[in-house]
């Protein structure tokens, strides 16, 4: 059996055109984005400061932590 379906164009398509509401979408996503790197930051400098959080479960969520800030950053 022969798969007859195809593709040939692709649509983007923007949230909105008004101006007012572009930029209540950009703060909403800026503080996502922020309030994501502040936690994440967070976790790197309590792990990374305090000897007592040198241990096997606090590497990996240390690693889970910059894992994060990866993807994020990337997006």
């Amino acid at each position: 059996m022969c798969n007859n379906s195809s593709i040939t164009e692709f649509l983007l398509l923007a949230f909105t055109d008004t101006r007012e509401l572009q930029l209540l979408h950009f703060g909403l996503f800026l503080g996502i984005y922020l309030a994501a790197l502040l936690g994440n930051g967070l976790i790197l400098t309590a792990i990374a400061c305090d000897h007592r959080l040198h241990t096997p479960m606090y590497f990996f969520l240390l690693n889970l932590a910059l894992n994060d800030l990866g993807c994020i950053s990337t997006t």
